[in-house]
């Protein structure tokens, strides 16, 4: 699959639903948002329609998202659905870790193989507070724990940056990649309609953060761990786990997408932002042909976000992340 601009495109992130056991303050308002009816939802047998349709163009590459994707019910039966579609070569989750103890063992044998996992501060008060649910710190901490313990390789620690909060733990949470062979991500925080006080007041650049390390010791430009992300890779001398940063806000990396997303309804969409989208859930299920509209998806991919911080111009609408499967 190739977009107007030829980019191949072959990784599609596959939301199953748009809630979250967590209300972190960049991505979902503290009251929560109207849920989607059960009925809105996708079915596994559904979703795994239109990733078997999507291989058969080219799809190589599942991540499954949410909102917190382990709060929807016997999610290894919709993995081992994706397992077996031919042309599936890359099974990936995508997890607050909070249910993850839990689930580890059976989601490995159904196919998942790598995580990435969100944790925005070592300390567990600040967890909680960014998280804004209490108690929360020590079942992420389990999942983390449990992630080692069934094999997921390689694990990638998400860390959105937000200036004030966990700005001053950037040399801690790199300092953990001379120790594990975990991979830890620095993030943008991107602009949606609930976060815009964040997103104005609390940004805080990825550029800011390795000028930072730099200062710790030398940072050098490794490949990085297999994925499918936009994420760019440093490594401390003779470490065994990377340091990423991701930056959509401060240096745009849209030249280099190569992804599609897929809401928890049934929405294809070429971006994360915008509001192009199009509905394959109501077709799929009048038994209409979903190849035209997947090509047509793929024909109208922008050629770049268009966010500004703390602005939701460019965000397409949207309230919270979740939404669309971050």
């Amino acid at each position: 699959m190739r977009d107007q601009f030829g980019r191949r495109v072959e990784y599609l992130r596959v939301s199953v639903t748009d809630k979250c056991n967590l209300r972190c303050v960049y991505c979902m308002p503290l009251e929560g948002l109207p849920w989607l009816r059960r009925d809105d939802l996708l079915t596994y047998e559904e979703i795994e329609q239109i990733v078997r349709t999507m291989a058969g163009m080219g799809l190589r590459r599942v991540r499954v998202t949410g909102g917190e994707p382990l709060v929807r019910r016997d999610l290894p039966d919709l993995v081992r659905m994706l397992r077996d579609v031919p042309g599936i070569d890359d099974l990936s989750l995508s997890t607050n870790a909070v249910l993850l103890a839990d689930q580890a063992d059976a989601l490995r044998d159904a196919g998942i193989r790598r995580v990435n996992v969100s944790l925005d501060s070592l300390r567990p008060d600040r967890v909680e507070q960014i998280a804004r649910r209490p108690g929360c710190w020590a079942p992420i901490m389990d999942g983390l724990d449990a992630a080692e313990r069934v094999g997921f390789d390689p694990i990638k620690v998400n860390v959105v940056l937000i200036r004030g909060r966990n700005d001053d733990e950037i040399e801690e949470f790199a300092q953990i990649t001379r120790e594990r062979p975990w991979h830890v991500r620095f993030i943008e925080v991107m602009p949606t309609s609930s976060n815009l006080e964040v997103s104005a007041k609390e940004f805080f650049s990825c550029q800011e953060a390795l000028a930072r390390l730099r200062a710790v010791d030398r940072l050098e430009p490794v490949p990085g761990p297999p994925g499918n992300g936009p994420a760019i890779y440093h490594r401390f001398p003779g470490a065994p786990g990377t340091v990423g940063v991701i930056t959509p806000m401060s240096h745009n990396y849209c030249d280099r997408c190569n992804r599609m997303r897929l809401t928890a309804d049934g929405h294809l969409r070429p971006c994360l932002f915008g509001a192009i989208q199009t509905n394959l859930r109501d077709p799929l299920r009048a038994g209409s042909e979903l190849l035209p509209l997947i090509e047509e998806t793929l024909r109208i991919k922008p050629e770049r976000h268009y966010l500004i911080q703390g602005s939701d111009r460019g965000s397409g609408g949207l309230v919270a992340l979740s939404q669309t499967g971050g």
